[in-house]
């Protein structure tokens, strides 16, 4: 393959990840477009609606206003005046990464990948621009700035993690030496200290990834618990099979969220739906809420179980710990003095706290005027509580295994 097929075939890579991202909430929006709403409404409102929602989930913010009748039906006072929609649909985000890990690895293949790489990001890059000024409108003003350079960003992300992947493994190597190499070569350090970070990033790493997984089965059980009252929401939206199916995309889309919002739940904090209101493991305070079906798996009222919730990042972090000491132990070659296991406990906390605390910034933001400017965990308390749980159940974890050693 030649430069000029390499360069058409990344094009097409990168136009292809655009289409699909589109396309997940442009198809089923163009079917009621044509059937429900039977062609009588401007195609361009879905486009610009299909455009708005992939932008937004890459972190662009969009500056947003409603006409009185329309702000009027939904209930939403002073919708009228311009406000800023910050709330990212993570989905979006998270698919625009994981295609663009493919195109990297299908990239990354081609005899002359850079030049492949360069010009799917900055193909990429056009088409992103080209979408944000299709979509401007004086009632919907996504930035400009934001949805150029943030979903290029993701996008790239993506295509530099596949890229990579693909290079070491056609070069007969494992990921994970390439990983420790570098680490080496970035870390000219001692090797107490070498050995303390790197055990630490494990452990923040470990424990937060652990925390997400059984966020998300949290929030499948709730789903499934509460799916009378989710049908029952689904049934007074009136929106037909098609738009019950574009409602259930778009949810789909914020399922990343939820997640995260599940986690900082079992942290403590919990979350917010709308300003002044709560939902934590000691009870769920709500004022009113749009009818989205699957807040319709909420908790309600006082949670007489609620704090066994606490125990959950408690557990996961011991026992992370326990594991962590072995790797400490292996990268000192002796068993570690108590001294390097408060280090390291330590610098996992700091790291756990920080993580959670940018996961719960990714996830919340502004959904609307009023009270919903105020959606999704608190980062600062997330982070503290993230830091101080996680922190001090992994030094005790590792405290239990060196005691045991």
């Amino acid at each position: 393959m030649n430069r000029s097929l390499t360069a058409v075939f990344s094009a097409l890579e990168a136009l292809l990840v655009v289409g699909i991202g589109i396309g997940i909430s442009l198809v089923p929006l163009t079917l009621m477009w044509g059937i429900q709403y039977g062609l009588q409404l401007d195609w361009v409102l879905f486009w610009r609606a299909s455009v708005d929602m992939w932008l937004l989930g890459h972190g662009a913010g969009m500056t947003a206003a409603l006409d009185e009748v329309t702000a009027a039906a939904l209930g939403l006072p002073g919708a009228e005046t311009p406000f800023v929609l910050t709330l990212a649909p993570l989905g979006f985000g998270l698919l625009t990464l994981l295609l663009g890990q493919r195109a990297g690895r299908r990239i990354a293949e081609t005899p002359h990948h850079l030049l492949g790489l360069a010009v799917a990001v900055v193909t990429f890059a056009v088409l992103a621009f080209v979408l944000v000024l299709t979509a401007l409108h004086p009632l919907a003003r996504p930035s400009i700035v934001q949805g150029t350079a943030f979903t290029t960003l993701v996008f790239a992300v993506g295509l530099g993690l596949g890229a990579g992947l693909a290079r070491y493994r056609l070069a007969g190597s494992r990921p994970v030496d390439a990983i420790d190499r570098l680490w080496e070569r970035l870390t000219d350090w001692p090797v107490r200290m070498r050995a303390v970070v790197g055990s630490a990033l494990v452990g923040a790493v470990a424990s937060v990834a652990a925390l997400v997984v059984v966020a998300s089965l949290v929030l499948a059980l709730l789903v499934a618990v509460n799916y009378g009252d989710i049908v029952a929401l689904y049934e007074g939206a009136h929106s037909g099979v098609l738009g019950g199916v574009a409602l259930t995309l778009a949810q789909l889309a914020f399922v990343p969220n939820l997640v995260i919002w599940c986690a900082s739940w079992l942290l403590g904090p919990g979350f917010a739906i709308g300003a002044g209101s709560a939902v934590s493991p000691l009870g769920t305070a709500l004022g009113p809420i749009p009818a989205i079906p699957v807040l319709g798996a909420l908790p309600t009222g006082q949670l007489a179980w609620g704090f066994l919730g606490l125990l959950v990042p408690v557990v996961l972090a011991f026992l992370v710990g326990v594991l962590l000491s072995s790797r400490l132990r292996g990268a000192l070659g002796a068993r570690p003095a108590l001294g390097t296991v408060l280090a390291t406990g330590g610098a996992t906390a700091l790291g756990a706290g920080l993580l959670m605390g940018l996961l719960a910034w990714w996830s919340g933001g502004s959904g609307g005027p009023g009270r919903l400017a105020e959606l999704g965990p608190s980062p600062l308390l997330v982070g503290l509580c993230a830091a101080l749980e996680i922190g001090l159940a992994c030094t005790a974890g590792m405290l239990a295994a060196r005691a045991r050693e």
